[in-house]
């Protein structure tokens, strides 16, 4: 039994980083997780991987380079599951050994086990192997800290009434896992994990048909930039189904499987990915005894300062919900360490950058244009065309736009969007010039390196202050 400042659950973006900045303070801290390997679902299952696996796809398949070279152009015929997780394993291996390298250089003890509360203050980490005489299931570890942080993240959403077989139907998790790649791919869940491999599988070739009930992709993303992702996705053979809604999974065998719909459709496929949803991992934390109690979908009710109902337990990560991103996640983890030892902190929530890693991909910050008309707030337009700028014909983008949103008065920055190769790194300019209040007039008056990507801000600029009554009138 050990003495902890802060045990920290999930060894997670959001578990690491509470732990280290709770070690920068000189605190005790122990990080506990389940597998016996560090970086929670993002490292092992989730994030990287299937970022791992879109670079993979890119590359083999010559998906940027057929613009210039023709839609033939393949830098690998033949692609197995194999090339595939190549790269991902080594991906992995090396995260895990920075993470490792992190947590030694913090002195931060690595407990590998199963926790579960035993009171509000005390840990049970059940260890199912380790060396001789190590303590095994029916003879826990008992630890205790002062705070506690859950971080235990989610797990993808697996419903009775589908039959998954982890062969022919697979939940999100278990794509990499397959021993080759599908003929054929229906993913039932049109929403970020589901757009993602649609586009990621077809740019292989792959026929993927794409089941939506919502009218569209992704409601939360500006909707020119979703009409332009969902022409895209048609254009390299990924068939969206929106609007319908499955009512049965029939295994026909072992290379077929018919998703009907209630439209009346029968869609075959010789692999079916569900990615509807994911629950958070709370199962055998034994929540309910220290007066925690998750909602039906597993997730843990936060303040502010990440606090659950009892304050000195802290939840953060995908555990607490929207947004569930591992950069945000990251942010959360650090700040409630500062909070449990009265550090002060300041967390922007109204900036978060989003990412999408589809082919192409689409980031975003602040509001699009549905919310600013919501919220009766005039905003004019400015767009840039990749076709239009030099970088954009030298990586041979055709897709690729920039879109900026600013008050027409004042001409604030409002929101940026953008589709398109560098798409999650370009966003980052637009984002900082928000934080700082700045207008659009910035990107009118600064030069950026040519050619570059970046020059898109210019170019959407001044596209906007030509679209005004009276372009370049003083600002209000």
């Amino acid at each position: 039994m050990a003495h902890y400042d802060m045990l920290v659950i999930g060894s997670g973006p959001a578990g690491q980083k509470a732990a280290i900045q709770a070690a920068k303070l000189g605190k005790k801290v122990g990080l506990i997780d389940r597998r016996e390997v560090v970086g929670g679902v993002c490292l092992n299952t989730g994030t990287i991987p299937s970022k791992s696996l879109r670079e993979a796809v890119l590359f083999l398949s010559g998906f940027h380079q057929r613009g210039l070279y023709g839609q033939s152009y393949r830098v690998k015929h033949d692609i197995t599951m194999e090339d595939l997780t190549f790269r991902a394993n080594y991906v992995i291996k090396r995260e895990v050994e920075v993470i490792q390298n992190q947590m030694e250089r913090n002195r931060v003890d690595m407990i590998f086990g199963t926790a579960r509360f035993f009171d509000d203050h005390c840990l049970h980490i059940h260890q199912a192997g380790g060396p001789p005489g190590s303590p095994g299931p029916g003879d826990p570890l008992e630890h205790t800290a002062d705070f506690i942080v859950i971080a235990v993240g989610t797990k993808p959403a697996r419903p009775s009434h589908i039959p998954f077989d982890d062969q022919t139907v697979i939940d999100t998790d278990g794509l990499l896992t397959l021993k080759r790649l599908p003929k054929s791919l229906t993913i039932i869940g049109g929403g970020v994990i589901g757009t993602e491999y649609a586009s990621i599988l077809a740019a292989m070739g792959i026929h993927v048909v794409l089941i939506e009930r919502r009218p569209r992709l992704l409601e939360f993303v500006d909707a020119e930039i979703i009409e332009a992702l969902q022409y895209h996705m048609r254009s390299i053979g990924v068939w969206p189904r929106l609007n319908e809604e499955v009512v049965a999974i029939d295994k026909q065998d072992d290379e077929q499987v018919i998703v009907r719909l209630r439209s009346g459709k029968e869609i075959p496929a010789s692999t079916v990915i569900y990615s509807v949803g994911r629950m958070g991992a709370t199962d055998g934390l034994n929540l309910q005894s220290v007066g925690i109690t998750p909602d039906d979908r597993g997730r843990i009710k936060v303040n502010k300062y990440f606090q659950t109902e009892v304050p000195h337990i802290y939840a953060v990560g995908d555990i607490i919900g929207f947004p569930a991103l591992a950069s945000t996640s990251m942010q959360q983890g650090r700040l409630a360490s500062c909070h449990a030892f009265g550090l002060p902190s300041q967390v922007e929530t109204t900036l978060l950058p989003y990412g999408i890693y589809s082919i192409p991909e689409i980031s975003m910050v602040g509001r699009n244009e549905d919310e600013l008309t919501q919220a009766g707030i005039p905003y004019a337009v400015g767009i840039a065309r990749y076709r239009e700028i030099a970088r954009g014909q030298l990586i041979g983008d055709e897709t690729g736009m920039l879109k900026l949103l600013f008050h027409p008065k004042t001409r604030d920055l409002l929101g940026v969007h953008a589709i398109g190769e560098g798409a999650t790194e370009l966003i980052h300019i637009g984002q900082a010039v928000m934080a700082l209040k700045g207008t659009i007039e910035y990107f009118v008056d600064t030069v950026f390196n040519y050619p570059t990507l970046a020059e898109c801000y210019r170019v959407a600029a001044l596209d906007g202050m030509n679209r005004l009554p009276r372009p370049w009138a003083p600002r209000v």
